[in-house]
């Protein structure tokens, strides 16, 4: 039997080119509706402006990317922790 991906939906390159166009699609359509959307924001001068959530968005990501790195390094074991003589 032949060695095939469980799942290779995605290694199609036409999927990859919707997946692209879905994507795009998708950030058009939600700058489009910020002209549209009227915010009640707690923090008015900081939050009515338009890519406030958007910048917000990325440093939250940015910065628990950075905290996981970070914590991957000190909670790291040597690669033979396991293989100590008892």
């Amino acid at each position: 039997m032949a060695n095939k991906k469980e799942f290779d939906w995605f290694d199609h390159p036409k999927n990859r080119k919707l997946l692209w166009i879905l994507l795009w699609s998708v950030c058009i359509l939600s700058v489009v509706a910020e002209f549209f959307i009227h915010r009640h924001g707690h923090f008015e001068p900081i939050d009515s402006w338009m890519p406030f959530y958007a910048v917000l968005g990325f440093v939250a990501c940015a910065l628990s990317i950075l905290v996981a790195k970070a914590l991957g390094f000190v909670l790291k074991k040597k690669e033979d922790y396991y293989d100590h003589d008892a």
